[in-house]
């Protein structure tokens, strides 16, 4: 327990898992909490101050499980080994916490989600905003950025979505910190600017930062300096896959708020379904490298076309005879080669990682002779045209990048067995032949059976005695077993090793000697097959730059080969990147909406230019305002991917971010009403939008009152088309705002269709075209959608009655008539924003001349006027 409590007193708030013998136990407060939440078995050992010792616990051979089920729960474990070896101890076997695992820090593969990245993320707080640093230590990548304010770093955290987070204790965090998964609060020295420099720099062995290009980021680099000592202090081991810093730079991304990124559903759907986000349709990665490539694509669009035009190429090229087929029927061989060499730099590889390694480098050239026809290249040669590697500059250079790893593959094939056993103490995981002392040392083992056999025949005949056996006990070893009527017989050269009730046990020196070899033959074995592992590990970390460069070029060429599967199967088209401002889209689909519904898609147009910067979109509801607005964004997001597109053709300007503002929702948590997410998310797009920016909006104001809402529609689309000059679409009920077409340069009205007619059995029906027109909607439908929702026909009946009578034009008394309002041309909407009618009081009043009127004309005059007041 003395052990025990010195193991804890270092991680107080962390469970601890003790090594005794083949159990992992926990005790006290952490065993209660195991208990709970693993569902094990609370039980009690010994007594401290008179009281029973809690205790539960885990068997060695199965941890890894129940340390999965503790990570998913937010949990950390410190594992407390066995150090020392049993049979030479002397006293109790030494341990210590060899390693911590956290949410942010798991390596091993059962422990987690092969499709998707565990990052560990630290945030560092100043004056200019906040820095960030994150690391996915089960790929070795290790990643900083900036973010001016809350906003900004709100965006970052929904990209990133790490499973850990370190920040400072002295700092005031706002809730969508707090509130994330696996927050852990560090002392503020751990932050310290100076130190995490000098630290950075000792771990990678240079004199300073500045060839990481990172001296522009002082708050990135206080929480990558935090970051690295968590790793450190966690891990316990050489982290050699950790090779250097890089920046991303927001100015290199088109920018996604936190709403945006919810908004369009990216890889989240609020039904937990994968199949309704655009990752569900566009993921058909082969490898989980690079299904977590194209997430991290998904969420960072890059605005540097001459990147995006290269993967254009290459897509291209891969669509050419459909190369993609013979390229992804290669990756099918291929595994998770990135977090394989992770474990292997982290010494915690087993040995089917090093099958996969071995049998992944040995599919290399295939990838090449899937992509490159030396035959074909030199026709084209002859005949003028373009060959394969021209076409595709990135191909090739990837190609180039996995390079040729032969000689690491034969080396792994030569010591590791075709298939080996899960867990090195199981052994056989050396292939025979690969080392001569093992194999003699497994043939003494293998052989042991038959030797016995030949003793017992031996000593059989020697002796005359047809009941002797040769058998062994785990106490006392090998034996000959004589009965006790025989024992008189035994020869003067057995030594009575143990005597029972009715038979004497004896040794020999030939079988002491014998056993001596056998016992220490498979441990020595197991020992010595350790040894040559842990120089295969040595060999690989060796080459780790290389074979991580390789894997890289492979998560890559995936990437790629789906996104001309993709293009193939669903008919998508390669979209222009112009440097001209606009957004012009032929025939555009919903890539998610197209996918889900059996009924066929209507394709719209889009066209946005320096003349026609914002669309106010009207319609019914259900008519598909939300479904043509997002696909609109969605388009220009893939283009920003490098992927194809879903239309026939897209011409896309310039574009730095993306905003949008759709659908209703609160945030208790944070003490936020419906109406004032919506505000909040307007005034985020009203101050940050630009000329080149893409604005959604869809029913801005329907959270208040009828005419507060209308104002603020009005003024936040003048404000977008005027002051802010994004392109813009604009869905809205308020059929006033249609109005703004005629009134600012820039604004131009579409409209979604939709037909109304009679059905003699099921009366009035409504038919949604789902087709974009040009012009306002004059209709907005809204009691035939209620019908088709299933509101009782009472109900419809009750409110159709009470819309004709807000529709009549008011009805002036017999005395007055007052003129009714003109109506709008082509639609009974009600006018918020007309002039209001003048009442009949109003009206007599006006008529009369008092300078005309006798008193007692007067009077009767003031009590009409009463009267219709």
């Amino acid at each position: 327990m003395r052990q025990y409590f010195a193991a804890k007193a270092d991680y107080p708030d962390t469970l601890v898992f003790f090594r005794m013998g083949d159990f992992y136990e926990l005790f006290y407060e952490d065993a209660r909490k195991a208990a709970r939440l693993l569902d094990i078995t609370l039980t009690q050992r010994g007594a401290s101050a008179g009281a029973p010792i809690p205790m539960a616990g885990v068997p060695y051979h199965a941890a890894e499980g129940y340390l999965a089920r503790l990570v998913r729960l937010g949990e950390s474990v410190a594992i407390c080994e066995q150090i020392g070896d049993p049979a030479a101890a002397k006293g109790l076997v030494e341990r210590k916490v060899v390693r911590v695992v956290t949410p942010g820090t798991v390596t091993d593969a059962a422990l987690l989600e092969e499709r998707r990245d565990n990052l560990l993320l630290a945030i560092a707080a100043g004056r200019s905003g906040f820095g960030l640093a994150w690391i996915d230590l089960s790929t070795g990548r290790f990643l900083l950025s900036e973010a001016g304010d809350a906003e900004a770093l709100a965006a970052e955290l929904a990209r990133l979505t790490p499973a850990e987070t370190l920040v400072g204790e002295d700092v005031a965090w706002p809730k969508f910190v707090t509130s994330l998964p696996g927050l852990r609060k560090r002392g503020p020295w751990h932050f310290e600017a100076t130190t995490a420099q000098r630290e950075l720099a000792r771990f990678f062995g240079t004199r300073d930062l500045s060839g990481f290009g990172v001296e522009g980021v002082p708050l990135a680099v206080a929480a990558a300096g935090a970051l690295l000592g968590y790793v450190e202090e966690t891990q316990k081991s050489a982290l050699p896959h950790l090779t250097g810093l890089a920046i991303e730079n927001a100015s290199e991304t088109i920018a996604m708020d936190a709403a945006t990124r919810r908004n369009l559903e990216l890889d989240a759907h609020a039904s937990g379904s994968n199949e309704f986000t655009l990752l569900g349709v566009l993921d058909s990665t082969i490898t989980p490298m690079g299904a977590r490539l194209l997430r991290r694509w998904l969420h960072r669009p890059l605005r540097d076309r001459s990147v995006l035009r290269r993967r254009q190429q290459a897509i291209d090229a891969l669509l050419d005879q459909r190369r993609f087929d013979g390229l992804r029927d290669v990756l099918r061989g291929i595994g998770d080669l990135e977090r394989i060499l992770a474990r292997v730099a982290l010494r915690s590889a087993r040995p089917r990682d090093l099958s996969t390694l071995r049998d992944g480098l040995a599919s290399a050239p295939k990838l090449v002779r899937a992509l490159v026809h030396e035959r074909e290249d030199q026709e084209a040669a002859i005949l003028g045209r373009t060959s394969q590697q021209e076409r595709s500059p990135l191909i090739a250079a990837l190609l180039e990048q996995i390079g040729d790893h032969a000689d690491t593959a034969a080396h792994l094939a030569a010591a590791i067995v075709e298939t080996p056993p899960v867990l090195l103490r199981d052994g056989g995981v050396i292939r025979p032949g690969f080392d001569a002392d093992l194999d003699e040392l497994r043939l003494l083992s293998t052989n042991a059976d038959q030797f016995l056999i030949d003793l017992e025949e031996r000593e059989k005949a020697a002796t005359g005695i047809p009941t002797l056996k040769v058998g062994y006990n785990s106490v006392h070893g090998y034996y000959i077993e004589l009965s006790k009527a025989q024992s008189d017989k035994a020869p003067t050269h057995y030594t009575r090793r143990q005597t029972l009730k009715g038979a004497e046990r004896y040794i020999t020196e030939e079988l002491k000697s014998f056993e001596d070899k056998v016992l220490s033959a498979r441990e020595r074995a197991l020992m010595r097959e350790r040894v040559l592992y842990d120089a295969v590990l040595d060999f690989l970390i060796e080459r780790l730059a290389a074979l991580k460069r390789a894997a890289a070029a492979v998560a890559e060429l995936d990437v790629l080969a789906t996104f001309a599967e993709r293009a193939d199967a669903l008919r998508w088209n390669s979209p222009e990147l112009s440097e001209e401002s606009g957004i012009r889209i032929v025939r555009g689909r919903h890539p998610v909406v197209e996918r889900v519904r059996e009924d066929p898609f209507e394709p719209n147009d889009l066209d946005l230019h320096e003349g026609r910067r914002m669309l106010i979109v009207t319609g019914p509801n259900m008519g598909g305002k939300s479904t043509y607005m997002r696909q609109a964004a969605l388009i220009v997001l893939l283009a920003h991917i490098g992927s194809y597109v879903p239309a026939d053709a897209a011409t896309i300007g310039p574009v730095d971010r993306i905003f949008t503002r759709i659908g209703a929702g609160d945030d208790l948590a944070r003490g936020q009403s419906t109406f004032m997410v919506e505000m909040s998310e307007t005034a985020n797009i009203l101050h940050n939008a630009t000329a080149s920016s893409l604005v959604l909006m869809d029913e801005v104001g329907r959270g208040t009152s009828t005419y507060d809402g209308l104002a603020l529609a009005r003024a936040s689309a003048i404000a977008l088309a005027a002051t802010n000059r994004a392109f813009a679409l604009f869905a809205t009920h308020y059929f006033e705002l249609t109005e703004l077409a005629a009134e600012y340069e820039g604004i131009a009205n579409v409209h979604l269709d939709a037909v109304e007619y009679h059905d003699q059995k099921q009366g009035d029906q409504l038919v949604f075209m789902h087709a974009v027109k040009e012009g306002p909607a004059n209709r907005s439908f809204g009691l035939q959608v209620a019908a088709l929702a299933g509101l009782p026909k009472p109900v419809i009946a009750q409110a159709r009655q009470y819309l004709e009578g807000l529709e009549r034009p008011p009805v002036a008394s017999a005395a007055e008539t007052v003129p009714p309002a003109p109506a709008r041309a082509g639609s009974p909407q009600l006018g918020l924003f007309a002039p209001p009618m003048p009442s009949p009081a109003e009206e007599a009043l006006r008529a009369l001349d008092p300078d005309a009127l006798s008193p007692r004309e007067a009077l009767e005059a003031l009590y009409r006027l009463k009267k219709l007041v």
